[in-house]
């Protein structure tokens, strides 16, 4: 018993969604530290700002994945969590706009994130459970279209609206312009009927049928990918305080050496390693015997068991990550500060070089889009991990090189690179990942796969104020240039990984 091969349009269908999550995703990053900013925001306070992103989906996508793996209703399985995650989006879209202080504004990004993460995770497990291995990366590839092609338009609207149809582009201070606040009401729109599409329109596996494919694949391969024994009470101990110690010791060192006295950003590093070192703790005290976790001992358990492919793909996606988190919250003050040559954010010319951002996101985005029908055709040629790391390293030599350009026209060339690294990050780590996976619990390490995603963005909002402001000098573009070298060295990292679905495909042969 195996998967039956979709058309085309079947693939199209159950992936339309992300043209709706994309879009409220890119108007998120290019316009919310602008928003801040208005709202009187500092440039080395941003990254905190933003914090609350990263720690959100840290918490929301495990737990949607697990309950995602669980359920099996009328409705379906992934599907009534991409409706739910997408009518609360939608009506953060319309409020964070109008946010009255800066700190509603960064509430309201939590609760955007957050609703933005349950619609978003399940769509990832979508493709592992309802395409067989061979069309794997052609379904997480027309997820990167649908997101490069929602993304165009998304971060393009302010300027759209501004130069085409005349939408005031400035506004008072404190006040977000007019072009900003119609630019999140019509994601609002775009995203729910997206997201119904993609409801109405596709179907899913149940489980027995899953575990029936699972259980033909291992016969195939003699690779088994289903979950290890439950870790006993005492590896939870064991495991809590070695992580415990260093949140410990991290959270000393911080102390200690003076540098939280400036940064007290960086104690959300420690203390998020203390909280999860005690949660390990706690449940290996009150966990009896040995038997299948459930609930958040589960996800616990699926972390600490986690496949080894799974691991090797982590050290990519960190450096990755690590670099497009800087680039979201940092480009439009790189580059109004670079190029424009200002830095005061109700300034006409500094709203220029914002919007013009907006274009230079659009541009990364729609290579992005274009580039996903040719990733998998070139990694048919050379192989997934070839390609994924030729792209981030092409990705890489494109931040380092807006350093050398002054000329605002010029800054569309290296977004062609930036727009091939995008697109092979959301596509193969997922298609390379799916393949060590088992099906039952395809949604909970989609959601811990998520970590790996989250860690780095924590760090970067922990310390790339702190480096920007004392390390750089407040030369905004100097933090470009590391994400950029972050990129590269997670290019490099990508060679290390085995991809198990090698081995299927050989088998089959």
């Amino acid at each position: 018993m195996k998967k039956r091969r979709l058309s085309f349009w079947e693939i199209w269908n159950m992936s339309f969604g992300f043209l709706g999550i994309q879009f409220g995703f890119a108007l998120q990053n290019a316009n919310v530290s602008r928003i801040f900013e208005t709202l009187g925001a500092k440039v080395e306070d941003i990254p905190i700002l933003w914090i609350a992103a990263p720690i959100t989906g840290l918490i929301i996508q495990p737990i949607i994945g697990h309950l995602s793996d669980k359920t099996w209703n009328r409705f379906g399985r992934r599907r009534p969590y991409f409706m739910i995650g997408a009518v609360f989006t939608t009506l953060a879209l319309f409020f964070m706009p109008n946010s009255p202080s800066l700190w509603i504004a960064a509430g309201m990004l939590w609760i955007m994130d957050a609703s933005i993460n349950i619609s978003m995770e399940p769509f990832r497990a979508f493709v592992g459970d309802n395409l067989p291995t061979e069309q794997r990366t052609k379904g997480f590839a027309m997820q990167s279209f649908f997101i490069g092609t929602g993304a165009v338009v998304a971060s393009a609207l302010p300027y759209m609206l501004t130069n085409w149809f005349r939408v005031s582009n400035i506004a008072g201070e404190g006040v977000v312009p007019l072009s900003v606040k119609l630019s999140f009401y019509i994601g609002g729109v775009v995203l729910l009927a997206s997201v119904l599409y993609t409801v109405f329109t596709s179907k899913e596996y149940s489980p027995e049928e899953l575990i029936a494919f699972e259980e033909e694949k291992e016969r195939a391969t003699g690779v088994k990918t289903m979950a290890k024994a439950p870790v006993t009470p005492s590896q939870f101990l064991k495991n809590g305080a070695v992580w415990t110690l260093i949140g410990l010791a991290a959270t000393f060192l911080i102390m200690f050496t003076g540098l939280g006295d400036q940064n007290k950003q960086l104690y959300i590093v420690g203390g998020l390693l203390l909280v999860f070192g005690v949660v390990l703790i706690i449940f290996g005290l009150i966990k009896g015997k040995p038997d299948e976790p459930t609930g958040l001992a589960g996800i616990m358990n699926d972390l600490l068991h986690m496949p080894r492919t799974m691991g090797q793909l982590a050290v990519v996606q960190f450096f990755s990550w690590l670099a497009f988190y800087a680039m979201w919250i940092y480009t439009v003050q790189a580059i109004t500060q670079h190029v424009y040559g200002t830095t005061d954010s109700t300034s006409a010319l500094y709203n220029q070089g914002a919007n013009w951002v907006g274009v230079l996101f659009a541009v990364y985005n729609a290579v992005s889009a274009v580039t996903a029908f040719l990733l998998p055709v070139i990694a048919r040629q050379i192989g997934r991990k070839a390609t994924h790391a030729i792209a981030l390293t092409l990705g890489g030599i494109s931040f380092i090189s807006l350093y050398f350009i002054k000329d605002p026209v010029m800054l569309l060339i290296p977004m062609i690179g930036v727009g091939f690294a995008w697109s092979s990050i959301l596509s193969m780590p997922y298609a390379i990942l799916t393949g060590a996976l088992p099906a039952g619990k395809m949604g909970t390490y989609m959601g811990i796969f998520n970590f790996f995603i989250v860690i780095p963005q924590i760090l970067a909002a922990s310390i790339l104020g702190s480096i920007t402001r004392d390390l750089f000098h407040r030369q905004v573009i100097l933090t470009m240039t590391l994400a950029g070298c972050s990129l590269i060295l997670g290019g490099l990292s990508v060679l290390f990984v085995q991809d198990k679905d090698d081995v299927y495909r050989l088998a089959r042969r």
